[in-house]
């Protein structure tokens, strides 16, 4: 599995951003997947997670304002990032889990990663 992400830039406080994530290869190995990101000089956290169910998670630092979503059949996630905040700027990575089923994916560690998107908020 290859995962791609795109829609990474630099944005003003306030501003709005969207982020996708083309999944290909074996792609019918992937059940749930997400966006994690890592801030300057800090670990990687979850963002989102999202299910085939439909089912989400969103970290509570994000919550009303950003908005996961994915078209299985084109193999593509999406992050709407809105009320953007200076706090936000991170490299933002695609991630997809398999081997799991549905919502409980998101207790597992994603087995696939992309290359990571920047996203720099700031005056």
């Amino acid at each position: 599995v290859q995962l791609v992400e795109s829609g990474g830039a630099f944005v003003q406080p306030g501003g709005s951003l969207r982020l996708s994530c083309v999944a290909s290869g074996n792609t019918f190995t992937i059940n749930a997947m997400a966006w994690y990101r890592q801030p300057p000089g800090k670990g990687r956290e979850a963002v989102a997670k999202i299910a085939p169910s439909g089912t989400n998670f969103y970290a509570n630092s994000v919550k009303g304002r950003f908005s996961i979503s994915r078209d299985i059949p084109k193999n593509i996630l999406t992050l709407h990032m809105g009320s953007l905040l200076p706090e936000d700027t991170a490299k933002y990575y695609c991630a997809a889990m398999g081997n799991c089923s549905d919502y409980l994916c998101f207790n597992y560690e994603p087995g696939f990663w992309g290359q990571g998107t920047q996203v720099t908020v700031s005056t």
